[in-house]
C-alpha cells in the first residue's frame, strides 16, 4: 500500500505550532511534497506549547479524529514529549479509541511510547522509531539515508521488512535553528547489533519503547497521578501478555544517568517482565553516552541469565533511527546481523 495523505498529531508537546520550528516544518513538508504524499496537521496539532499543555482533550481529539479520518492512511507524531498519558481518559473512559480505531499506519516514538501501549491494547499494529521534526525535517540536506530508507520502504509498502546495523552513527544536532539549515552532524563508526547473553536467534512480537516513558506507568517521580491512569486503563500489558514477546528499550535525550538507569531497570525486573519475554532489544544510547555503564548494568541487574540481551539497536533518540514493526512476528539473528519481520 502506498501512502497517499499523513495525518500529523501533536500527542504530547505542542512544539510543532511554535514559530521558532517553522523552518523546519517546511522542509519536512516539501521532502513529502516530493513523494507525492498530502500532508494534513490535525486542527489542535499545531496549536502551540501552552495549550497543548493544558488540553489532553484536544491533543486526544485529533488522534480519534485521524483514525476517523478514510482519507488519512498514516498517522505521524509530531514528535515526543513527556505527558501523553493524559489523553488516557479521553480515549478509554467510554471506549472512544476503540471505537474510532481502523488498521492504519501509526508511527511516532520517545513519550508516543504510551500511544503505543494505547494503540496495543485496542489491537492495533504500529510502528515506532521516527517522528516528523526529528527525522523528516532534519536540518541536513537530505534525511539521514540509513533513516530514509526506513522510512520510504514504510510508506511504499506499508510495512517493515527488516531492520539492520547503521554503518555511522550521529553526534545529536544542537542548534536546530535556521543557522543548522543544510550542516551536517558529524559521523562517528558504529559497531553493529551487540550481544550481551544468550541465545543469538530468538523470535516473537515486538512492543517497548521510551525507558524513561515506560518507568512513568510505575514511578510517579515525573508526574503524581502517571501511575493511577496508567494502572486504571490497563494499558501495560499483564506477565502472561508478554510472555513470549521482545521487550524493546531505548534511552531519551535526557541521557539518564547510570544510577537511574538502574533504577528504570530494577522496576522491570521487579515487575517480572524479564522473565517472562523471549529477549530484550536495546537501543544505542544518545551520543552513546554511559555506552559501556548500561551494558554492564543490564548484565548486572536481570536475574534471567538465560535471557537473549542484544545491545546498540538503532532505534530511539540517537541518530539514524530504523523504524521497528510492533504486533508482527520478529526473527532476531545476531550472527546474520539482522532483524526480520513477518505478518
Amino acid at each position: 500500500m502506498k501512502v497517499r495523505k499523513i495525518g500529523v498529531v501533536s500527542l504530547s508537546s505542542g512544539i510543532l505550532g511554535e514559530d521558532f520550528v517553522s523552518h523546519e516544518v517546511r522542509i519536512g513538508i516539501e521532502r513529502l511534497k516530493k513523494y507525492g504524499i498530502e500532508v494534513e496537521f490535525l486542527p489542535n496539532s499545531t496549536k502551540g506549547i501552552e495549550f497543548l499543555k493544558n488540553n489532553p482533550k484536544a491533543r486526544a481529539k485529533d488522534l480519534i479524529d485521524a483514525f476517523n479520518d478514510d482519507s488519512i492512511d498514516m498517522i505521524l507524531c509530531a514528535i515526543g514529549g513527556d505527558d501523553t498519558y493524559r489523553l488516557l481518559p479521553y480515549l478509554f473512559e467510554n471506549n472512544e479509541l476503540e471505537k474510532a480505531v481502523k488498521q492504519k499506519i501509526f508511527l511516532g516514538f520517545s513519550d508516543t511510547t504510551i500511544n503505543h501501549f494505547m494503540l496495543n491494547k485496542v489491537g492495533i499494529k504500529t510502528f515506532y522509531g521516527q517522528a516528523f521534526l526529528p527525522d523528516i525535517c532534519e536540518l541536513s540536506n537530505e534525511m539521514l539515508s540509513y533513516s530514509k530508507h526506513f522510512f520510504e520502504e514504510l510508506i511504499t509498502y506499508g510495512k517493515i521488512k527488516k531492520i539492520f546495523p547503521s554503518d555511522v552513527w550521529y553526534n545529536e544536532r544542537e542548534d536546530f535553528s535556521k543557522n543548522g539549515i543544510g550542516i551536517s552532524m558529524a559521523e562517528h563508526p558504529n559497531r553493529g547489533f551487540e550481544l550481551l547473553r544468550g541465545s543469538a536467534k530468538f523470535e516473537g512480537k515486538i512492543l517497548g519503547g521510551c525507558l524513561e516513558s515506560i518507568f512513568d506507568i510505575f514511578d510517579n517521580t515525573r508526574y503524581e497521578d502517571s501511575v493511577y491512569l496508567c494502572k486504571k486503563y490497563e494499558i501495560f500489558p499483564n506477565l502472561d501478555e508478554w510472555s513470549d514477546k521482545i521487550l524493546l528499550l531505548e534511552t531519551s535525550e535526557e541521557k539518564p544517568k547510570p544510577e537511574l538507569f538502574r533504577k528504570m531497570i530494577l522496576k522491570l525486573e521487579e515487575y517480572g517482565i524479564f522473565d517472562v519475554v523471549s529477549g530484550l532489544i536495546i537501543g544505542k544510547p544518545q551520543n552513546e553516552e554511559y555506552y559501556e555503564e548500561y551494558k554492564q548494568i543490564l548484565l548486572d541487574e536481570i536475574k534471567n541469565k538465560d535471557l537473549s540481551i542484544v545491545y546498540n539497536i538503532n532505534v530511539g533518540h540517537s541518530t539514524p533511527r530504523c523504524i521497528i514493526p510492533f504486533g508482527v512476528n520478529a526473527k532476531v539473528d545476531i550472527e546474520r546481523q539482522i532483524i526480520e519481520f513477518k505478518e
